[in-house]
Parts: structure tokens; sequence; C-alpha cells
């Protein structure tokens, strides 16, 4: 291969401007410059944290071997410990004591993704709206699931389970990130007029209240300054698990491409799976533990941070423009967001759930941790903590809501 032809030819300053790149994002998304505001009301920071990166590789700046080796090392090493640590700060009980309505909300938020994708496939299919080969559109499809059922960690643990190419992969990331923000536009206006919305639904929100102020004391008695030792602590318990997750996956996987090759279809046969599987398994195991504690010191950020990381390495292999190769995409993405939609609408006036549960149940699916907390704090500031409590869950069952997704839209494909 001849080199020459590229700028950057090494890892080292390719990641140095990665970083620069998504640092970049992340203060001026901070920023109080009006323009500033304005831009990021209608450009979401995640979308830029894909497309950005995506520029290097467009502008044929970086060998793409480079972007191979650092998108390897990520999806490898990062995704599995920021898996495990997003995980980590799972506490069961305090999701029972939202009370049922907020849980039935959410997975029926779950359920609505879950068969809503196969459903939307179905119908684009059946118009001939999508010009994709139908294996290359369910498998990209599977890494919408996984945003949606849990976030982008779970996304890109789709991407490498069910080996969807990057072309595709980008299309598909511009169809989540659009489709998902003009929904949570309208949950945004929801939560503005949501007493009409609870009357509509017949909803009873005093509840809400009592949480409110309850979750303004649990905030004030686990505030912590983290340490030194325990960011060593939070790295132990992420490459931890990570480690142990590699080693049990290299037997698992060859075990089953041996002695059960027909499950190769079911991804059962892929090391990557495996890995996942057990790292998030690891931390939903630990967060039975007092490393749950950790989360105080920071262990979620921290697994953002490597997702992040991950999310910049994938953005820079992709082909920015693909979505306007596809445009039905976006028809079979409404299409599945709708289906979610009417899911809990109807659920939540089955229940006469407060919309606030229908609210935030929806975002921790399609928006996770990310956006949760947004929702949830447009009702009010102290109940953030409520979206991150479900969105963590989302992360749990994320891996295997959308492996399952993945399997049913490749029956109907």
């Amino acid at each position: 291969m001849n080199t020459s032809t590229y700028f950057f030819n090494t890892e080292a300053p390719v990641l140095g401007i990665l970083i620069f790149i998504l640092a970049s994002i992340f203060y001026a998304e901070k920023s109080s410059n009006k323009f500033l505001v304005n831009f990021f009301k209608f450009i979401p920071g995640l979308l830029l944290c894909y497309f950005v990166p995506s520029i290097l590789n467009s502008l044929g700046l970086v060998n793409p071997e480079i972007s191979k080796n650092l998108y390897f090392v990520a999806s490898r090493y990062l995704l599995p410990a920021s898996l495990v640590l997003l995980t980590l700060s799972i506490d069961l009980k305090s999701i029972i004591n939202l009370g049922p309505k907020a849980v039935i909300m959410f997975l029926s938020g779950t359920i609505g993704i879950l068969i809503g994708g196969p459903i939307s496939l179905l119908i684009v299919s059946y118009f001939e709206l999508v010009p994709i080969n139908p294996e290359d559109l369910w498998r990209g499809l599977t890494t919408v699931a996984g945003s949606w059922i849990g976030g982008g960690a779970n996304q890109a643990a789709m991407k490498e389970m069910f080996n969807v190419n990057d072309q595709i992969f980008s299309s598909m990331i511009t169809v989540d990130v659009i489709v998902a923000n003009v929904w949570l536009g309208f949950l945004l206006f929801g939560a503005g007029i949501n007493k009409k919305v609870d009357k509509w639904l017949n909803a009873d929100s005093s509840a809400i209240e009592d949480l409110k102020n309850n979750l303004i004391n649990y905030k004030r008695k686990n505030q912590k300054i983290p340490s030194l030792t325990d960011f060593m602590i939070i790295l132990a318990i992420g490459f931890g698990v990570t480690g142990f997750a590699h080693f049990f996956a290299d037997i698992i996987s060859p075990y089953i491409q041996t002695n059960f090759s027909y499950l190769e279809k079911f991804s059962l046969t892929s090391s990557f799976f495996w890995l996942i599987v057990i790292s998030t398994t690891g931390g939903l195991v630990l967060s039975f533990t007092k490393f749950r504690s950790y989360e105080g010191a920071g262990a979620s950020t921290i697994g953002s941070v490597f997702l992040y990381v991950l999310v910049a390495t994938i953005g820079m292999k992709m082909d920015a423009l693909a979505i306007l190769d596809n445009p039905g995409l976006f028809v079979l993405g409404f299409i599945w967001m709708i289906i979610h939609v009417i899911i809990l609408i109807s659920v939540a006036k089955l229940i006469k759930a407060p919309f606030f549960f229908v609210a935030v149940g929806s975002q921790a699916n399609v928006g996770g941790a990310a956006s949760a907390p947004v929702v949830a704090s447009a009702f009010h500031p102290s109940l953030a903590p409520v979206g991150v409590l479900l969105a963590v869950l989302g992360y749990a069952l994320g891996t295997y809501a959308a492996w399952f997704c993945g399997i049913l839209m490749q029956f109907v494909s």
C-alpha cells in the first residue's frame, strides 16, 4: 500500500485529533454563546461526534488501516469496559421504588422498539422503498435497535455482532439520530403541557412530587468528590471485567463453533458476542455489590468517555453522505418510531400513567443516558436521576433485546 497519499499514517496523531474534536464539541455544547445555543438546538452533539471525524475519512487524510486499528482497540477494550461501568450503577431497588408504572412504561417502550423493527421492515419491503440488499438492510437496522433500546455502546455492539458494513452504518446513524431527535422535540414540548396531557390520560401525578423530594435527599447523601484511588478502582473494575470477558469469550466461541456450528446464524459463535454479553452481565452482577457505590465517584462518566472515543473511531470510518443514497430509510425510521409511540400511549392510557413516565420511559430507551435525564429535568431538575436510573437499565437490556430484535428482522427479511 502506498502510504504517501495519506497525510496521517500513524495512530498517535489521529487519536490526539479525535480527542480534541470530542473535547471541542462538548465545550461548544456547554457554551453560553447565543449562536452555539441555537445551533445545538437543531444539531445534536452526538451527531457531530460521529460526523466531524468522518471528514478525516471523506477528505482522504487518514490511512484506512489507521482507522481500523483505532476502531479495533476501542471496540474490543473501551466498549466492553464502557458497558461494565454504565451498568455498574443500576440500582434495581430504586427502580422498583419508582413504582410499577415507571418500569411498565419503560418496558412498553422497549417492546415498541423490539416489534417495531420487524414490522417497519415488512412495510418498506412490501412497497420497495429502500433499495438496499435485504441482508444488509436487516443487519444495519440492528444497530438502530441497539441505540434505541440501550445506547451508543449497544449500537456499536450490534455493528460488530452482525457484521454491519461501514457504508450502511453511516446511513443508519443518520436515521437513528434525526428520527430520535424529532421525537425528543415532541417530548420536550409535552413536558411543557404535561398537566393537560395527564388530564387526557386520567393520570394522577402526585407520586411524582414524592419522588422528586426523595431524589433530592438521595442526591445529597451520595455526593462524593473522587480521589485518585477511586479512579484507579473504577478503571480496575472496567478493564478487569473486560479481561475476564475476553478470556471466557475466547473459550466459549470456539467450543460452540466446533460442537454447535448451526448456532452461527444466531451470532453465538462470535467471540465478540460473548465479549459483550459477559461484560454486560459482569456489570449487572457487580451492581449488587459495594462496587456500585463507585458510581458516586464517576464510574458512568468514565464509561461515557470510553464510549465517545469509540464513537469518534466509528465516525472516522464513515461516509457522511451515505444517507443521500437511501432516503427511504427515513420513512422506515419514522414508521418504527410511530409504532413505539402508539404502544407507549396505549399502555399509558390503559394504566393511567403520568406523562412523565411516558416521556422518561421512552427516552430511556431511544435516547439513553444522554437525553433521558434531559427529558426528566424538563419536568423538574431534581428528577434527572430518574432518567439515568431507567437509562442504565436500558444499557443492560439493550444488548439482549436488540439482538433478539435483529433475529426477528432476519426472519421477516
